[in-house]
């Protein structure tokens, strides 16, 4: 069992409750680990026994663009489509952080983080 992150992906995006978070977005940054048995991939050096980051980026970028009011929706669409489309996932933790959210105060972000277990 291994683990493959890819973490600190940054895209604009238009999630939010209110109309103004819809029509103006804003900056998220997104973070992927997902488990799976690298066994194979760890003694063999080839690229097509193990995950692709660039999938997975592909994946997050394509479920971004997606407007939702949550966040939490976002983050949950996120894992299911790296689930269906990456078979060998064992078990993915997700976040997506909101940053400088819209607040009464100074926040560097909020975030939902979603586990699951295949």
């Amino acid at each position: 069992m291994g683990k493959i992150g890819v973490h600190g992906i940054k895209l604009y995006a238009f999630h939010g409750c209110t109309d103004e978070e819809q029509k103006i977005g804003t900056n998220y940054e997104i973070d992927v680990v997902i488990e799976l048995d690298l066994s194979k991939p760890s003694i063999s050096d080839n690229l097509n026994e193990t995950v692709d980051y660039v999938i997975i980026y592909d994946i997050v970028r394509e479920e971004m663009s997606i407007k939702s009011r949550l966040i939490e929706h976002v983050a949950k669409r996120i894992s299911d489509a790296l689930m269906q489309q990456i078979p060998e996932i064992e078990k993915i933790k997700v976040t997506v952080a909101k940053l400088h959210p819209p607040v009464n105060g100074i926040v560097n972000r909020v975030f939902a983080e979603l586990e699951e277990t295949r």
